[in-house]
């Protein structure tokens, strides 16, 4: 089993400390996004575990327990986003240089081989166009060069959900804009920008779910969660088949994502995993580090009808 911690929040920033202890405890409850009375039960126990993926911004309240979890036989990779979007798009994050330094760190630790560089979603504006991006892009590549041996790209989507925080944006003076109405060709010769960016800096580069098919300009579909990925750092042979819970663009081989919806606190304002800024912080304020879910009374521990899932059994407790 390959546990993803996660696509729905930011675990290393905000929740290392509840991880470690369920990672002592062996198990955690994950609540189904959906009907929160449903709680799956899923084991964390090392000889159950394949691989742990990470999905972060700041990754350094993690680094005092990768000694713990590396003496305890756990296998893990980072997906690290890092990016440089003006204070209105990304309010939150870690300054530029702040990240460049935890990154380049994190490589230092674990290999740049277990370090994916996302820089993902690429977000168009009126303030922050292809120039931008192809500038940003440049100057971070350059600062991780030898860090990281991939860069993940993706070009945002624009949810609906997120229509009434988008126009709160735009009266601040930020635009967001789709890329689905841009000229294929436009789109191409930015992706192939980047593309030779980062071969220049000895990164191969690759898509996240993304629909358009960006091969002729360099940059071959990518999957995060990746099996080959697994096969050639590790020496594991996981299952290989496509996670039938991601969208039909996604590459990703199947995990169990051990994550919550509405709990990051760095408040992107493309982000589709929150939707409330002030319920993720009320969220935050009532998290609980030593209960067995990362909302503390999101949903009954489990017990009959409720699901245990391992890498050997996925059965009725």
């Amino acid at each position: 089993m390959i546990v993803s911690a996660s696509r729905r929040t930011d675990i290393p920033a905000f929740y290392a400390e509840w991880f470690m202890n369920r990672v002592r405890a062996g198990t955690c409850d994950v609540p189904n996004p959906f009907n929160p009375q449903q709680v799956t039960r899923v084991s964390l126990q090392p000889d159950e575990v394949d691989v742990i993926v990470f999905w972060t911004r700041h990754p350094r309240p993690l680094f005092p327990h990768l000694a713990e979890l590396n003496r305890l036989g756990y296998r893990y990779y980072f997906q690290y986003t890092l990016l440089d979007n003006p204070r209105l798009i990304d309010p939150k994050v870690p300054p530029l240089e702040t990240s460049l330094d935890t990154f380049r760190e994190l490589a230092e630790r674990v290999g740049p081989d277990r370090v994916v560089w996302r820089y993902d979603p690429i977000v168009f504006s009126n303030v922050t166009g292809t120039q931008f991006h192809q500038q940003t892009y440049g100057r971070i590549a350059r600062a991780l060069q030898g860090h990281t041996h991939r860069s993940v790209i993706s070009l945002v989507d624009i949810y609906r959900k997120l229509t009434k925080r988008l126009r709160q944006l735009a009266q601040q003076g930020v635009e967001l804009t789709g890329w689905d109405d841009k000229p294929a060709e436009q789109v191409g010769e930015f992706v192939g920008s980047l593309a030779r960016i980062a071969a220049e800096c000895g990164m191969e580069i690759t898509s996240c779910a993304q629909r358009m098919d960006l091969r002729a300009y360099g940059v071959r579909p990518g999957k995060c969660i990746d099996d080959d990925l697994i096969q050639r750092v590790f020496g594991l042979d996981v299952a290989h088949q496509k996670d039938p819970n991601q969208r039909e663009a996604c590459g990703c081989v199947a995990s169990r994502d051990i994550g919550m919806y509405e709990t990051c606190q760095f408040g992107c304002r493309y982000c589709y995993a929150t939707t409330s800024f002030e319920r993720a912080r009320l969220n935050y304020e009532a998290h609980d580090p030593a209960s067995p879910s990362l909302i503390r009374g999101s949903g009954p521990a489990p017990e009959a009808g409720s699901f245990h899932i391992g890498r050997r059994r996925l059965r009725a407790d």
